[in-house]
């Protein structure tokens, strides 16, 4: 008989192919079932790459039985606030509908854990920018709402079943694989650190800082980043967890403290060596001031330990993974 298998949805993109990594490294068995719609064919460091729909019913199905699934890590989705604000209904029919075929499919063909990929967009802007997994969930666009509802219903199907899961609400992923086999590669990404890396080799012109007059210590707001790789293994400590006959859980992932934006561009400036050009902008409406994470509990439950907590690792990080995305470019 067949080793059971981990399915890992969006096993291609960003985070997802950070884990893929860390799963074979740890021994896995593992597959991935990605569109390629944003994600790489070449992220995909190991394991059996099936490209489909995770909304296909039958060739989930058949995944999950042909390869004797025991765990689904599910982080297929659209990511984009904008974009989702712009078309709702297409982050609801691929990030919540696509999610409640999966947990049909695992309802269906037994399979009994699940991690799922959510984000802290689920607090909106919480009371005095502190978020803890008690915080009250009130998200602003339509992105962080398709997450909460997927979360709804990992909720109520573990209630009436036997399935489990752990839902990780991500803070600002930032950094790439240290030994720069896979990053951050999205075309037009948005996330902060990406983009200050690209300003700072001319991939972007400039970076725009949204909102000066915030009141944090520089006026620019402040995120928790957490580096991908630790991101990454705590998602390995979730399957840990899970396979030991842990209940299901929902929990923060951040490093429990946060930088200005000004803070991340003068660590990519000393990552650099020049300054990164920026030009300053209005506030984006729904911008919190400030988005930490209170993140006791994920140590305390998954015996999780970052060892990647440190701005200027992930700025140099980020910036290594830049210049060999330009070197592949120019090849």
């Amino acid at each position: 008989m067949k080793k059971h298998a981990v399915l890992v949805t969006g096993g291609a993109g960003y985070i997802g192919s950070h884990v893929v990594a860390q799963l074979i490294e740890a021994g896995e068995r593992v597959v991935v079932l990605d569109n390629l719609s944003t994600g790489f064919r070449e992220a995909v460091l190991g394991g059996e790459l099936v490209v489909g729909d995770v909304g296909d019913f039958a060739l989930v199905s058949d995944l999950l039985r042909a390869h004797h699934i025991e765990t689904v890590m599910h982080f297929a989705a659209r990511t984009i606030v904008p974009e989702s604000v712009a078309d709702p209904l297409r982050y609801y029919g691929n990030n919540t509908g696509a999610t409640r075929n999966l947990l049909a499919c695992c309802l269906h063909s037994g399979v009994k854990q699940v991690v799922f990929s959510s984000t802290a967009a689920v607090y909106g802007i919480p009371p005095g920018g502190s978020a803890s997994e008690e915080s009250p969930t009130m998200p602003i666009n339509p992105y962080g709402t398709s997450k909460l509802m997927s979360e709804w219903m990992l909720r109520d199907l573990a209630a009436s079943s036997d399935l489990r899961y752990v839902a990780l609400r991500y803070f600002n992923v930032a950094g790439c694989d240290r030994r720069q086999r896979i990053g951050q590669s999205t075309a037009k990404a948005t996330l902060l650190m990406k983009v200050a890396a690209e300003a700072a080799i001319g991939v972007r012109p400039h970076v725009s800082i949204y909102g000066t007059d915030y009141p944090t210590p520089d006026g620019t707001g402040v995120r928790d980043y957490i580096h991908v790789e630790d991101l990454a293994s705590a998602h390995l400590a979730a399957l840990r967890y899970l396979r030991d006959g842990g209940t299901s859980a929902v929990l923060n992932a951040g490093y429990g403290h946060g930088y200005s934006v000004r803070e991340v561009l003068a660590a990519m400036t000393r990552a650099h060596g020049t300054a990164v050009p920026c030009i300053e902008e209005p506030r984006r409406a729904g911008d919190p001031p400030e988005l930490i994470a209170q993140c006791t509990r994920i140590r305390q439950v998954l015996g999780w330990k970052p060892e990647l907590d440190d701005l200027d690792l992930i700025a140099r990080s980020a910036l290594a993974w830049e210049h060999r995305l330009t070197a592949r470019r120019n090849a």
